[in-house]
């Protein structure tokens, strides 16, 4: 992707939740010449560290704009990201995570065609014809609306339903490993300790070390090679 023609800059809306993956979308798409808007969405989840994590991550990454909008999908979409009542799955074995027909309780029914709603929402107003996601369908848990098929259908879409068309809808990170997504960020200077991904946090905002997506983000600095920041719980 880029962010220039004609010379002149070109402005993107950037899905940032302050987990590791947006971060590192947003990193590229300010490495390609995009103006970034950010956009954080408080969806209902059950914690709030992620949130201070993208303003951390927006101020760092130096995002034009960074807006958190309200708007409650609890009531609606069921999940233990949105439910106190459903416990988040901890420790299961590597081999389950992303496989086949595997869909956890954490995953929130139809969240990323939400939040990328509402970014085209802004994007239009604004002049921008860029949406970028850090959806990722490798080293992932396994979530139907982090295909490419659900990114080529959500870019369809987008043309038919605004006033212009011409949007495109960058995943810069939807065939990457983990690793290879921490060493693209490292390379562009991203300081992960700003960002949070544990779906179970302590009250401190430790992260849990045993959900998936703690597990996903260790295996990450593993395999890159990379020290891992992130300030886990007492096991």
């Amino acid at each position: 992707m880029t962010g220039v023609a004609g010379g002149e800059p070109r402005r993107a809306v950037v899905l940032l939740s302050g987990g590791l993956d947006s971060t590192t979308a947003l990193a590229l798409a300010r490495r390609d010449g995009f103006t970034c808007h950010a956009l954080t969405v408080r969806y209902g989840q059950l914690h709030a560290v992620e949130l201070a994590a993208a303003a951390r991550v927006a101020a760092a990454l130096g995002a034009a704009e960074h807006r958190v909008l309200e708007l409650d999908l609890a009531p609606l979409a069921r999940s233990a990201l949105t439910s106190p009542d459903l416990a988040v799955p901890k420790d299961r074995p590597a081999e389950e995570l992303g496989a086949p027909g595997d869909v956890p309780v954490t995953y929130v029914p139809a969240r990323n065609t939400v939040l990328l709603a509402l970014a085209l929402a802004w994007a239009e107003p604004l002049g921008a014809r860029d949406l970028v996601v850090g959806v990722n369908v490798l080293d992932a848990s396994g979530y139907p609306d982090c295909r490419p098929e659900f990114v080529r259908a959500f870019e369809a879409l987008a043309q038919v339903a605004t006033r212009s068309g011409g949007f495109r809808v960058h995943a810069p990170l939807i065939t990457l490993t983990k690793a290879e997504i921490i060493r693209a960020g490292i390379a562009l200077g991203v300081d992960y300790g700003l960002t949070h991904s544990c779906y179970d946090p302590a009250p401190d905002g430790a992260a849990c070390g045993r959900c998936d997506a703690c597990h996903l983000r260790r295996k990450g600095f593993v395999e890159a090679g990379v020290p891992d920041p992130t300030r886990y719980a007492p096991a």
